[in-house]
């Protein structure tokens, strides 16, 4: 059976919230993992309502479980995320699923800036836009935005793969390492050190298997792969600063 628990935020702060989430709700999870020796559901899900645009709802996650937030969140959402699966049903501000080391993290509307900034692990599936510098500094997982992104996304993005259904803003990729990026819509402009490349066979069906895993529609044919050119690798005193 699933056994839930609802939080209302317009009746408890959100660090009351998370205090429950980081200190009691590991212990009662792990009942369906054989833990513990007395006979209560599991619990399962938790129930977040009135977010209100609160900040930092469910960050630091650490046990595998459901988090369902009901409504419009703030900066920070599900960051550092591991094992949870987290569902945002409405709007989030900066950062959400800032960190992540695994599980999954999803918005069903929009995202403001740097989405999945420094995630390591795991799936972030933004269903709206996403501002700018989106997948900032990944580190790895698999990032999936259905509609646009803004200016500077995957800036620095050393790991992982990153998609993103619409159009990519401009300086896509800069300083780009070993992330790769595929666009499904127009590029008004790449970064240093970006480049495109031909869309091989093993491309599409990667972003076929990974719009599957997102349950995000696309057509797979119609993408552009985005990786680096390595002329960064390594300093280049002659270069003046211009690459």
């Amino acid at each position: 059976m699933t056994a839930s628990r609802d939080f209302d935020l317009a009746e408890m702060s959100v660090r009351e919230l998370n205090e429950f989430l980081h200190r009691e709700l590991p212990e009662l999870v792990d009942v369906s993992q054989g833990a513990s020796i007395h006979d209560d559901d599991p619990l399962t899900r938790i129930n977040v309502f009135n977010p209100n645009g609160g900040h930092s709802i469910a960050a630091g996650l650490d046990c595998a479980v459901e988090v369902e937030i009901h409504g419009h969140a703030g900066y920070f959402i599900a960051g550092m995320n591991k094992q949870a699966r987290v569902t945002v049903h409405g709007n989030v501000g900066w950062s959400v699923a800032e960190n992540m080391m695994s599980g999954e993290v999803r918005v069903k509307g929009h995202a403001s800036e740097s989405a999945a900034a420094s995630m390591h692990g795991g799936l972030a599936v933004i269903e709206g836009d996403a501002s700018s510098r989106c997948g900032i500094s990944l580190k790895g997982g698999r990032v999936v935005v259905a509609g646009n992104v803004g200016h500077f996304s995957a800036f620095m993005a050393q790991a992982g793969t990153m998609i993103v259904c619409g159009d990519a803003g401009a300086n896509l990729g800069d300083s780009l390492y070993e992330a790769v990026i595929y666009v499904g819509g127009k590029i008004h402009g790449l970064g240093a050190d970006a480049r495109e490349e031909p869309m091989e066979t093993s491309d599409v069906e990667a972003v076929r298997s990974l719009l599957s895993e997102a349950d995000v529609e696309g057509d797979p044919e119609t993408f552009r792969r985005v990786a680096s050119a390595r002329s960064l690798y390594h300093w280049n005193a002659d270069a003046h600063q211009e690459y």
